[in-house]
């Protein structure tokens, strides 16, 4: 039992499917085969998830990670009291929601950076809400690169069975996004990539590489972003090691992809590889914020308004985002090596940040 690492499971947005889903994957014996988990959050939120999912759970309130029995057979659970279902409109963007699911993920954080967590395994959020309610980035995975002090780079990943994507750039406008192609960040996507694959156990990580513009540019006709930077950039990661293949026009490598000619495609912008990720993975599609200290990983949903408190929320890629979560933590755990080029330097670009 204590081999297994531990997890630190987030209900989500109380107004949103996150407490039924939870409670979904906490009766699933294969969540307690992969890892040890422990609940945060308040135990009210969790009794509503307990009757949308018309499921009960045993569980053991604990005043801190440190006094959990791990020999109890009941799910121990971190209960911070701090919000009140009764004061929220289901199915409903609020701005206290976003404020509280931030605080829970905030003293997780500290908990995981401590050494007390392995990882950390939410469930879904809204990101306006978790903006409004004060915490001023684009994306959760901006404040987490900030809560972890990073200084390398980092990025978001998305799973789906058939394959995983990297990012150049992400929650930025299409516009900007053009601009942030830049040779430091196709560097750090793609060291990003390598290293994330392996430690989901893929030995020898085949990646493609998304063009930027149509037909790949079609040698400078339509742009030539591939000419003078991406290309050039593949090169050089290719002399250190680094194989990719690519850039590949963008209506053709997720063909390639599914056909399971590569492990993953690294995509220069959000909608480039979201598309092809949530139109054939949706149920199943994982979130990771890549290359920081602590793990984080969440289903790549979001809190689906429209079906909550029907009992009909699908657990799928909730199941597999604490899966992911658990592997990966078990691969830090265990120190194995790291694609060559991947420790985090401050000379490679991060990721956008909007304090």
């Amino acid at each position: 039992m204590t081999d297994k690492p531990i997890i630190g499971l987030m209900l989500g947005d109380v107004t949103g499917i996150g407490p039924e889903i939870s409670v979904k994957l906490l009766k699933r014996s294969e969540t307690h085969q992969q890892a040890r988990v422990v609940i945060v959050g308040d135990r009210r939120v969790l009794e509503l998830g307990m009757a949308d999912a018309r499921e009960h759970i045993d569980v053991k309130v604990v005043a801190t990670l440190k006094d959990i029995d791990w020999n109890d057979p009941a799910i121990p659970m971190i209960d911070l009291a701090d919000t009140d279902p009764a004061g929220f409109q289901r199915g409903a963007l609020s701005v206290d929601a976003g404020r509280l699911a931030g605080e829970v993920l905030k003293w997780m954080t500290e908990r995981a950076l401590e050494g007390q967590l392995d990882g950390i395994c939410f469930a879904p959020l809204n990101k306006a809400g978790l903006n409004r309610g004060g915490f001023k980035f684009n994306d959760e995975h901006e404040l987490f690169a900030h809560w972890n002090k990073h200084q390398g780079y980092y990025g978001e990943v998305n799973v789906i069975p058939q394959f995983t994507t990297f990012r150049v750039t992400s929650h930025v406008s299409l516009r900007k996004a053009v601009d942030l192609v830049t040779p430091e960040r196709i560097e750090g996507a793609v060291k990003l990539a390598h290293s994330t694959l392996l430690a989901f156990g893929i030995e020898t990580p085949r990646i493609g590489v998304a063009a930027l513009n149509p037909h790949g540019g079609e040698s400078g006709l339509f742009g030539d972003e591939e000419i003078r930077v991406i290309r050039p950039a593949l090169e050089a990661l290719r002399e250190q090691g680094l194989p990719t293949q690519g850039p590949l026009p963008s209506d053709t490598v997720f063909l390639k992809a599914v056909r399971k000619e590569f492990d993953a495609v690294v995509i220069m912008y959000h909608d480039q590889g979201q598309i092809a990720t949530k139109l054939l993975g949706f149920f199943e599609g994982v979130t990771i914020t890549g290359g920081l200290t602590a793990t984080y990983t969440t289903p790549a949903h979001g809190t689906a308004y429209d079906i909550v408190g029907q009992g009909k929320a699908n657990v799928g890629a909730f199941a597999k985002a604490f899966q992911f979560c658990a592997q990966i933590a078990v691969h830090k755990k265990q120190k194995l090596p790291a694609a060559p080029g991947t420790a985090n330097s401050a000379k490679t670009q991060t990721h956008e940040v909007t304090t």
